[in-house]
């Protein structure tokens, strides 16, 4: 590859785009609310968030040091992130506190991007994430998935015009946003019709600091919600 193909394609992933309309953004957050709020769409469209919430678990456990053994991810939307270290610490419980909020902090970290014009970098640096996320990947659902969603928002950035690039992030972010609220709540409501008796990541972390799993949901759910709002004041410019 020539040096002026390098820089060709530097500008083209840096370059800032131009705002879209505020219609396109309220569209775009619609389909997002539209995805998000109906069970019979969000049982397909929370394999998203679960690469998200894994994808989190694996970031944060080689950030702290920890050695990742491999991600898995299942068709009923459940997935298994396993690393090695320490059982306790600060890395384990950064590490289990990460997979509620990753979600919730990329939608924001997209909506920053977007708010400076950064449409396209904001595309392929997800692609990137994906191809990190699929080397670590150990089932075939989970590589199948993974793919997908890669190739999407490569063939996105690559072939399609600015203003169809523009309704793919925002939708994306929106996503993200809005369907980081709803696990927490989840986990939530599937803790009281156990009786506690479900082995979550809140339930993890309460072994590991002695912090009352209650909390660390309380924890969950104020993080995810600020993020929505500030997210979305960021997206529609407020």
């Amino acid at each position: 590859m020539d040096t002026d193909h390098i820089t060709d394609v530097w500008d083209r992933v840096f370059a800032t785009q131009p705002d879209p309309s505020v219609w396109l953004v309220v569209a775009t957050a619609v389909v997002a609310l539209a995805v998000v709020l109906p069970y019979s769409a969000w049982r397909i469209a929370r394999n998203a968030i679960t690469i998200a919430h894994e994808g989190g678990h694996g970031l944060v456990a080689l950030l702290t040091g920890r050695k990742l053994d491999g991600i898995r991810l299942h068709s009923d939307t459940s997935g298994l992130t396993v690393s090695r270290g320490k059982p306790h610490g600060l890395g384990m419980i950064l590490t289990a506190a990460a997979g509620y909020l990753a979600p919730s902090l990329l939608g924001l970290a997209g909506a920053a991007l977007l708010a400076a014009g950064h449409i396209t970098a904001l595309l392929w640096g997800a692609t990137a994430l994906l191809l990190a996320m699929l080397v670590m990947t150990r089932n075939a659902y989970g590589v199948l998935t993974v793919v997908l969603a890669g190739a999407a928002f490569f063939l996105v950035s690559w072939l399609t015009t600015a203003d169809v690039q523009a309704a793919f992030a925002y939708a994306v972010v929106w996503f993200l946003l809005l369907g980081g609220v709803r696990p927490p709540f989840e986990i939530q409501g599937k803790r009281r019709r156990s009786g506690g008796r479900v082995d979550s990541d809140p339930d993890q972390l309460a072994r590991l600091t002695n912090v009352p799993a209650a909390v660390w949901l309380g924890l969950f759910h104020v993080v995810t919600l600020c993020s929505l709002i500030g997210g979305g004041r960021w997206l529609l410019d407020l």
